[in-house]
């Protein structure tokens, strides 16, 4: 019970602050979403190192990712030019550079799985930015896009946990995370899709058929996202990824779905 407690608590206030700062502006959101980004980078570096062995360069990586996050948010605020964003291919070189004077065992390992925390976490974040405003129009700001992003997805997480408890019989990937259940995901997917018809009826001129093609891809993509990040934990052997949010784990447990939803969406947007 005091578990749950806990638990409620957090995912209260952790709700809240993300909604919170969409509502504020796109300044809030990126300012918050640059912390977070920081957080999950330090809790991936060091889970990799403390876990597997491989000397991750947690530092310059950390670095060079939440460098890439900002240049993202600013352009897609408008405040720079897109063009700078091409500083963001060079960041990763630096990492080569940097390996050559550490006289490591493994360079190449140490370069690419930081390079992949990078890929994995950095860059599904800066992406949010741009749904906030797709078409990069200067002023233009677009809360309601994340806010329909963030209502699918939490729906269909809370709904594929408490169908997957109630009626989960057919692991949908045992070996990876036994837990869950074809029949929660179904349950997910019917409360996802159900929440996209709602919000197609507060908010009139958006077509259900677009929502619901957006909340299939939010959930797809979603599932593949839980579903790596059990595999890393598996890999690792570990249970959480992080103790930072009580209850809840780490960042990583919190926004796995969101990594890889994320530049799903960004497409589904920049297509139709």
């Amino acid at each position: 019970m005091n578990n749950l407690i806990v638990r409620t608590v957090t995912g209260f206030f952790f709700v809240a602050s993300i909604i919170g700062s969409i509502l504020l502006g796109h300044g809030w959101f990126s300012a918050l979403f640059f912390v977070i980004t920081l957080a999950t980078l330090v809790e991936f570096f060091r889970l990799i190192k403390q876990r597997s062995g491989v000397e991750v360069q947690l530092i310059t990586g950390t670095i060079a990712g939440v460098l890439i996050y900002l240049l993202a948010s600013l352009a897609a605020m408008q405040i720079i030019a897109l063009k700078y964003l091409v500083i963001s291919l060079v960041l990763p070189l630096i990492l080569f550079l940097y390996e050559l004077f550490r006289k490591k065992e493994t360079p190449f390992l140490n370069v690419s799985v930081t390079i992949v925390g990078i890929i994995y976490i950095a860059i599904p974040f800066s992406a949010l930015n741009f749904i906030l405003n797709p078409g990069l129009v200067a002023e233009e700001y677009h809360p309601a896009n994340l806010i329909v992003f963030f209502v699918i997805l939490w729906t269909y997480d809370t709904f594929a946990y408490l169908t997957g408890m109630m009626l989960g019989r057919h692991r949908l990937l045992e070996r990876v995370s036994p837990k869950k259940s074809w029949e929660g995901a179904a349950g997910g997917f019917l409360f996802g899709l159900l929440a996209a018809w709602i919000v197609a009826l507060i908010m009139h001129r958006i077509d259900f058929a677009i929502l619901a093609g957006e909340a299939l891809i939010i959930m797809f993509f979603g599932t593949f996202g839980d579903l790596v990040e059990s595999l890393l934990k598996r890999s690792l052997n570990v249970k959480d990824s992080g103790n930072i949010l009580p209850g809840h784990g780490g960042m990583l447990d919190r926004f796995d779905a969101v990594l890889f939803a994320t530049p799903a969406v960004l497409i589904y947007y920049l297509l139709i």
